[in-house]
């Protein structure tokens, strides 16, 4: 028996092609949006990010449903096919993966090329060879769907031992087929887009004066000091003749950076002879953090002139303290670098010295 070869079916479609279009634009949601949240300290955008691709994904499985339920009932359709080649791919003792690419002729129309992956036992591994007839089933909606059947029915198998089929011309489809250049195309499409509208809609809170707590506000100048206040920073620097040790004034340095009334808590606050430099917690975000207004600031003075006199640091040169309270309570470092050294002193939020190091 011979049958004549045809044009291999296709299974890109419209549907297809608008599915890449919005499994892209949903990508370049997601991804925008986390990226974006985790970098401005937006909660909502990073929710979307999170959120979206699985109530995609769960709307998605929802919505295809009906057809896989359809495609259950279905009855598969038995052929006859050509194998044109066949590679074992590796596996266990038993069955091993192998590759088949067959030529498969329905008996109500053309003939066709298929790629798919099958488990074979290694006994029956043999039974298989180029040019020889096999029996399969298909989906006749979904061709592609290919499957040899391993123990045919005996009027098929006496079918395949009498048979002669010439080759379909190929390309082979295969259960993973791309959508081609145009499939492509709209799923890149898809994701610019999705990209692009998150950008769009939030440009306000990711390109605004206070995006990242890049764009400072206008510096506070007096003629003894310099205030400076961002989202995320403060910094105070004192004129000539000023110390930060001087009775009163990290205190009212301190004020001065958190006066708008927000309660802003602080990463990190580090003091040095003239200069106070606050890290605050991003806005919005429920991290870690201590109010830098708690800080002894009566021992600040106290402290450093022990870590200097009682570490071996000789006459001081400059000093430097750390106020830490990220990764639990709040630390208070002191670090003075004198002629014979460097001393260091660490203490509680409430002054109390906990530990001595001298080099």
């Amino acid at each position: 028996m011979t049958i004549a070869a045809g044009a291999p079916p296709t299974h890109t479609t419209p549907g297809g092609l608008a599915l890449g279009f919005l499994t892209g634009g949903v990508i370049g949601v997601s991804l925008t949006a986390f990226i974006s949240g985790c970098a401005v300290g937006k909660a909502p955008l990073i929710v979307t990010g999170l959120v979206l691709p699985a109530a995609y994904g769960l709307l998605r499985h929802l919505c295809t449903l009906p057809r896989r339920a359809r495609e259950k009932a279905v009855v598969p359709r038995t052929a006859l096919a050509m194998i044109e080649s066949l590679e074992a791919l590796g596996g266990d003792a038993s069955d091993v993966p192998v590759r088949f690419e067959l030529t498969v002729a329905p008996d109500d129309g053309p003939a066709y090329r298929v790629e798919f992956r099958q488990g074979i036992n290694l006994v029956e591994l043999p039974d298989y060879r180029p040019r020889g007839i096999v029996v399969v089933e298909y989906q006749p909606e979904r061709p592609w769907k290919v499957r040899i059947v391993k123990r045919p029915t005996p009027a098929w198998e006496e079918r395949a031992a009498g048979a002669y089929l010439d080759s379909a011309p190929g390309p082979a489809m295969t259960d993973d087929a791309p959508q081609g250049c145009a499939g492509g195309v709209l799923t890149l499409l898809g994701l610019l887009l999705g990209a692009a509208a998150v950008l769009l809609l939030f440009r306000a809170d990711l390109f605004g004066p206070d995006a990242g707590g890049a764009a400072p506000e206008p510096s506070v100048t007096s003629s003894s000091s310099t205030t400076t206040v961002t989202s995320a920073t403060g910094t105070v620097a004192l004129g000539p003749g000023r110390s930060m040790l001087d009775q009163g004034e990290l205190r009212k340095a301190v004020e001065s950076l958190t006066q708008d009334g927000e309660q802003r808590q602080a990463l990190t606050v580090v003091v040095q002879e003239r200069l106070l430099t606050v890290v605050f917690s991003p806005t919005g975000v429920r991290t870690a953090g201590f109010d830098p207004l708690a800080l002894p600031f009566d021992r600040v003075a106290a402290l450093v002139e022990e870590a200097g006199a009682t570490l071996g640091a000789g006459s001081p040169r400059s000093w430097q303290l750390t106020a830490d309270g990220v990764t639990g309570p709040l630390t208070l470092r002191v670090m003075v670098t004198g002629d014979r050294g460097t001393g260091v002193l660490e203490a509680d939020g409430q002054g109390n010295v906990l530990r001595r190091n001298g080099s």
